[in-house]
């Protein structure tokens, strides 16, 4: 198993361990992927859910560009929902994980299609 897969592996075990939910392996996959180099990067790889400029940044460079939602209040909600799912007080939330969870929660699972 290579690195990515040992990441795979870990993301899985969050959605399972923190997030009460079994994940979709094979979206999964395709959402860690999506997120490239970044996932090896220790900053990157998470989301400071405390830092204003990063929840825009989930919004804007995944929910709006990435998924092709309109930007709105719903989207901002959907985020302080999956950030409430995955634990507010859970230091590393990885980048992964909320996207993926974003993406099931948007049922926008065809942009990885």
């Amino acid at each position: 198993m290579g690195k990515r897969d040992d990441l795979i592996a870990k993301y899985a075990d969050d959605l399972k361990n923190k997030c009460g939910m079994e994940p979709d392996m094979d979206l999964l996959t395709k959402v860690t992927i999506g997120c490239g180099p970044s996932i090896y990067n220790a900053d990157a790889s998470t989301v400071a859910s405390s830092q204003e400029g990063e929840m825009e940044t989930v919004k804007n460079n995944f929910l709006i560009k990435k998924l092709g939602l309109e930007d709105g209040p719903q989207l901002m909600e959907a985020i302080n929902s999956v950030i409430e799912t995955y634990g507010k007080s859970e230091r590393n939330k990885y980048r992964a994980v909320v996207y993926y969870m974003l993406t099931k929660h948007f049922g926008k699972e065809s942009v990885y299609g």
